[in-house]
């Protein structure tokens, strides 16, 4: 089966596996156990991948907190700073497209008397930097912009958003699980001031990642939201997975080395996969940016097919409708209706989320089956047929 959902997940790439499997048998000491060897080779392991994290994303090793991933790095950094900052305001900016794990911990802080603007996206899947600073009032304490899309794949405007929130003193946060890694991502550029991160998401372990906190000019201020032993000086307790930071660790490096060569291959990967599936079926549109797009996202609407058949029909490709925690409903997409795409047009998208093991042979493959079987679905189609007859008005 070709797989093509890495918005999703990554499989694990077997360099890290190698680098895991020595804290997974004879070295699993505890980090914090400071009196034997068990415990600093564990410490030494932990402080190692701090350094690959903090080099891939242009921070200080001191900078990068452990967390089990971007769901927690996203609540700790929000939840965080709006309790660290309570005294001087109560007024968050996010957008209408971002992850569920950004929306929902918003949504908790209304619930706890907060305000919260939701700033639009055009047909593009981007934010207007010139909106979100019309947004910025004297209560805000904090803006959090996804840095790109994890159904879209739409990069945002980060550096101009950042320099907007660094020149009216508000804390930027972006959840970066799907961009660090695949494009370059630089703090100071950037000027941001939290990113979350997620090892699964680049080809690391499940259940490990990382919240960047800017320590200096400026430095920012983190209320914790699990207490417990002090660990991650005192920002988030609880002992540490070192296997799992050890794979993140390693997973960064990686990118380091092969993401420039690794991201022009899968944007000629994408390209094909595009130009195949638009030489052959018609009415088929592409949802979100292409010019400030992830490499390896490819999102497109096939009209007059659900979606869910769709993907029952392409039934050895692995792709989605939308974000993997959404992916229980049946509504359609939150992140394309906010881009003003039709209800209609929404249920027939398809995400192809290619990955750093994809062939030019699979993505044939899928091409082909997707072509195949929105032919034959569109055959079974009367609405579909009535278009074709002329009969089907708006």
């Amino acid at each position: 089966m070709v797989y093509l959902d890495h918005h999703a997940t990554t499989p694990l790439d077997p360099r890290v596996l190698a680098a895991m499997m020595p804290y997974l048998t004879g070295k699993f000491g505890n980090a914090a156990s400071r009196n034997h060897k068990f415990g600093w080779e564990a410490e030494q392991a932990v402080d190692e991948s701090r350094k690959q994290i903090a080099r891939l994303i242009g921070a200080s090793p001191r900078e990068i907190i452990f967390t089990s991933g971007a769901t927690e790095s996203d609540n700790l950094a929000i939840k965080g700073v709006a309790e660290a900052y309570a005294g001087q305001g109560d007024h968050v900016i996010t957008c209408a497209i971002e992850h569920k794990a950004v929306l929902d911990v918003c949504r908790k802080l209304e619930q706890r008397g907060a305000r919260v603007t939701r700033l639009p996206v055009g047909r593009d899947g981007l934010v207007d930097p010139g909106a979100m600073e019309a947004a910025i009032g004297e209560r805000t304490v904090l803006v959090s912009i996804m840095y790109a899309n994890n159904e879209v794949g739409a990069i945002q405007p980060v550096a101009e958003i950042g320099r907007i929130c660094r020149e009216r003193g508000v804390p930027f946060h972006s959840d970066a699980a799907q961009a660090v890694g695949k494009v370059p991502v630089n703090v100071d550029a950037d000027s941001i001031d939290l990113l979350s991160i997620s090892a699964h998401k680049m080809y690391g372990p499940k259940g490990a990642g990382a919240l960047y906190v800017r320590r200096r000019d400026p430095r920012v201020q983190l209320t914790a939201q699990m207490d417990g032993g002090g660990h991650e000086r005192g920002m988030r307790s609880g002992t540490l997975n070192v296997p799992g930071i050890v794979g993140l660790g390693e997973a960064c490096a990686i990118c380091g080395r092969e993401m420039d060569e690794e991201s022009a291959r899968l944007r000629r990967l994408r390209d094909r996969l595009r130009a195949k599936l638009e030489a052959e079926l018609e009415e088929v549109s592409i949802n979100g940016s292409m010019e400030h797009r992830l490499p390896h996202n490819l999102n497109m609407s096939f009209a007059y097919v659900e979606a869910e058949s769709l993907m029952m029909a392409m039934s050895g490709v692995a792709v989605s409708s939308g974000s993997a925690c959404t992916s229980a409903t049946m509504e359609p997409s939150y992140v394309l209706r906010a881009m003003g795409v039709a209800d209609d047009a929404a249920r027939t998208s398809i995400r192809f989320g290619l990955g750093r093991f994809n062939t030019e042979e699979e993505v044939d493959y899928a091409a082909a089956s997707a072509i195949e079987a929105v032919k034959s679905l569109r055959e079974l189609s009367p609405l579909y047929d009535m278009a074709k007859g002329g009969k089907w008005f708006k």
